[in-house]
C-alpha cells in the first residue's frame, strides 16, 4: 500500500465563484438581501441551493410579467384597436387562437386557413405546442372566453419552459451557478415571455448547451434539432461549434452533434414535409417573402427612402452580411490567442442573424438572453443591454399605438420609433463588442479570470489546439512578467491545481 506521505488526504474542488465578491454591481444589489456573503458563511447545508432559488426567482419573475398583461386579459386583446399598445400589454398568443384555426378545431399544416395566410407559419414543434395548448382550452364559453383560456394555458406551458432555461443556465457553469440570477431576473424577459411561442425553442437551446457542457455531443444535437424545429436560430449555433472543433481537432465530436440535429429535425419534420409538404413550408415561404418589418435598421432605411428597396434585394443584402459576420467569427475563433468560449461563439453568431435580420420582433430578445448570460456575465454590462431593449420594448408598442390611433396619433411617431430601434442595435452591438474584447484579451474575460477555460465547452474545455492561424500560432519565447494565478488553458498537463 502507498504511504500517508504519498497518497493525498483530499482532492480539492475549486470553490463556487461569487457574484457579490467580483462584481461591483452584484454586491451593490446585494444589500437589498443583506450585502455580500461572508467568508464564514456555510455553503451548499441548505434545502435553498442556487439551482432552487433562481429557478423560484424565475417563476416569479414570469408571474410578475403575467400581471404586466392584466389590463390585455381583461379587455384590451378584444376591445379597441390602440388599447393593447398603449398597456404595452399584446401578445399574439390570444389573436392566432382564432387567427389560425384552433378555435374551429382545423390541423395545423394539413388544413387551409380562410385568411391571408394560407397555413400555419411556425415551424413544426412550435405548431405542436401551440395544438396541445388547444386541445387543452375548453371549448365551451364565448370565443373571448376561449382565447383567456388559450392564453392562460399556453402561459403554464411556457412557464415550464422559463423554469427549464433558468436551471439550464445555473447548472451550465457549474462553478458559476449565481450567473443564472441574471436570466431569471431579466426585465426584458420577462415582459416578452408571453408575447409569442419562443421561449419552447429557447429552453431546448439552454438544455443543448447544458449537455454540450457536460461532453454528450449526441444529446446536445438531439436538442438543438428539436429547438432548430421550434424555431429556425439555434441552427447557426453548429456554424461557430464547427470553427471550435477545427481547431480543437474534435472531429467526432462535432459529427455526433451533426448527426443528433439532423436527425432530431427530421424525426419532427419529416412526416410533416410528407404529407402536408405546401402547409410544412409555409414557414420558409413567408420567411422569404415577408417584407422589411419592425425593429430592423432595414426599417429605418426604409422609412426614410424615397425609393425603398425591394424585399428580394433585402433578403440578398441580408444574407451577405449574414455570411460577412459569420466568417468575421470564424477568422475571430482562428486567430484569437485563446481559443473562445462556445457561450461567447454562440451569443456573437446569433446577435449577427438579429443584427441583419429584416425583422426584430420584441420577443427576440428572449433568443439572447441565457447565451449574453454565459457569454458575458457581468451585471453592469448586462444591465446596460437590458434597459436598452426595454426601451425598445415600450417604444415598439407606442409605435403601433400612434400608427393605430387615427389622427388622434397616440404614441410615438416614426422619427421617435427609430430612436427606440437605434437603442436596441446600440446595446446589443455593445455587448458584443464586449464579448469580442474578452476573446481577444482573455484576461478581461470574467469567466476566466476565475480561473476557468471553457466550462461550458465539454470536449473543448482545456483541448489542445491543433489549427491555429495568426500570431495565436507563434506564441512568444518569453512572456512578459505576470503576477497572478497562471492558468494553463489548451494544455494536457493542466489540471485542477491551477485552479
Amino acid at each position: 500500500m502507498p504511504s500517508a506521505e504519498t497518497t493525498p488526504t483530499s482532492v480539492h474542488e475549486p470553490d463556487p465563484v461569487r457574484p457579490t465578491k467580483e462584481d461591483e454591481v452584484a454586491a451593490s444589489g446585494s444589500e437589498l438581501i443583506g450585502g455580500p456573503i461572508g467568508r464564514r458563511a456555510l455553503l451548499g447545508t441548505s434545502w435553498w441551493t442556487p439551482v432552487r432559488i433562481i429557478a423560484l426567482v424565475a417563476i416569479g419573475m414570469f408571474a410578475l410579467g403575467l400581471v404586466q398583461k392584466a389590463p390585455c386579459y381583461n379587455g384590451a386583446w378584444f376591445f379597441g384597436a390602440s388599447s393593447q399598445y398603449t398597456h404595452a400589454c399584446y401578445s399574439d398568443i390570444p389573436h392566432l387562437y382564432q387567427g389560425r384555426g384552433f378555435a374551429d378545431g382545423l390541423v395545423p399544416y394539413f388544413d387551409k386557413l380562410a385568411g391571408d395566410m394560407e397555413y400555419l407559419e411556425y415551424p413544426v414543434l412550435t405548431g405542436v405546442f401551440m395544438e396541445v395548448a388547444s386541445w387543452l382550452t375548453p371549448g365551451s364559453g364565448s370565443i373571448q372566453d376561449q382565447e383567456q383560456w388559450y392564453w392562460m394555458v399556453n402561459a403554464g406551458m411556457l412557464m415550464v419552459c422559463a423554469a427549464v432555461i433558468a436551471v439550464c443556465v445555473t447548472r451550465t457553469h457549474s462553478r458559476r451557478p449565481w450567473d443564472g440570477l441574471l436570466v431569471a431576473l431579466a426585465p426584458a424577459f420577462a415582459l416578452t415571455a408571453t408575447i409569442n411561442w419562443d421561449l419552447l425553442a429557447v429552453a431546448l437551446t439552454a438544455a443543448a448547451m447544458l449537455m454540450w457542457s457536460r461532453g454528450r455531443s449526441l444529446a446536445f444535437g438531439v436538442l438543438l434539432g428539436l429547438a432548430t424545429a421550434a424555431k429556425l436560430y439555434p441552427v447557426f449555433l453548429l456554424g461557430p461549434l464547427f470553427v471550435l472543433c477545427w481547431r480543437a481537432g474534435k472531429w467526432r465530436d462535432f459529427g455526433k452533434a451533426l448527426g443528433g440535429t439532423v436527425l432530431a429535425w427530421l424525426v419532427v419534420n419529416l412526416p410533416v414535409m410528407l404529407l402536408a409538404w405546401d402547409g410544412w413550408s409555409q414557414f420558409y415561404r413567408f420567411s422569404q417573402e415577408r417584407g422589411v418589418d419592425f425593429g430592423s435598421f432595414w426599417l429605418i432605411l426604409a422609412q426614410n427612402s424615397t425609393d425603398p428597396l425591394s424585399t428580394e434585394t433585402v433578403n440578398t443584402l441580408a444574407t451577405l452580411l449574414m455570411l460577412l459576420c459569420c466568417a468575421g467569427v470564424a477568422a475571430l475563433t482562428l486567430t484569437a490567442p485563446r481559443r473562445p468560449r462556445f457561450a461567447q461563439l454562440a451569443f456573437l453568431i446569433v446577435a449577427a442573424f438579429i443584427l441583419t435580420n429584416k425583422v426584430y420582433s420584441p420577443q427576440y430578445v428572449l433568443w439572447l438572453v441565457p447565451l449574453a448570460v454565459l457569454a458575458r456575465p457581468r451585471w453592469r454590462d448586462f444591465l446596460i443591454w437590458q434597459a436598452c431593449e426595454v426601451a425598445y420594448f415600450l417604444g415598439i408598442w407606442m409605435y403601433l399605438a400612434y400608427t393605430t390611433s387615427g389622427d388622434a396619433h397616440k404614441g410615438l411617431p416614426p422619427d421617435g420609433y427609430h430612436w427606440a430601434i437605434g437603442a436596441h442595435l446600440l446595446g446589443t452591438l455593445y455587448l458584443c463588442a464586449v464579448v469580442v474584447r474578452d476573446i481577444l484579451m482573455p484576461d478581461r474575460d470574467p469567466v476566466r479570470r476565475a480561473g476557468d477555460d471553457d466550462p461550458s465547452g465539454g470536449v473543448l474545455d482545456r483541448a489542445e489546439d491543433v489549427f491555429v492561424l495568426g500570431p495565436a500560432a507563434h506564441p512568444p519565447r518569453h512572456a512578459a512578467h505576470f503576477d497572478g494565478v497562471q492558468v494553463e488553458w489548451g494544455s494536457r498537463e493542466a489540471t485542477d491545481s491551477s485552479l
